[in-house]
């Protein structure tokens, strides 16, 4: 469905290139972009927090297949765990590049540190609450 809309939406295709994301995506239901919108959708990643396979804070899980994206970030996301939140999510969400994305991974991992993990862990409340940036 994906392939099929990129490939007959121009304007999509180039959305898909610059966000790995669109806005209005075919293949979300109404019920579905609700539980996005407000990150419903994130709670059984706290499970995966508990197994100890992903953290609170951290890049964003992505396919390997996306590690071109990444280019020369992509050791820095390989660096720590994947996290349920961090800096992208805080920082514009949806509305920041994939480009962006991963140059902000590479700037979180290069300055780990737990007092901002805290200070996104807060923000992150705020952003989620407001919806801000979700698509």
């Amino acid at each position: 469905m994906l392939a099929r809309h990129l490939r007959e939406n121009p304007a999509a295709r180039h959305e898909w290139a610059v966000y790995q994301k669109l806005a209005h995506d075919p293949r979300i239901t109404r019920f579905g972009a609700f539980l996005r919108k407000y990150s419903i959708d994130e709670f059984p990643q706290f499970w995966n927090v508990l197994l100890g396979d992903m953290s609170m804070v951290g890049p964003r899980p992505c396919m390997f297949a996306q590690k071109e994206l990444y280019g020369h970030y992509w050791n820095h996301y390989c660096a720590v765990r994947p996290g349920i939140t961090g800096l992208w999510q805080i920082s514009g969400r949806n509305e920041v590049s994939y480009r962006r994305r991963a140059a902000m991974d590479a700037e979180y991992v290069a300055t780990l540190s737990l007092g901002r993990d805290f200070v996104i862990l807060l923000k992150t409340f705020a952003v989620v609450a407001g919806a801000h940036g979700s698509r």
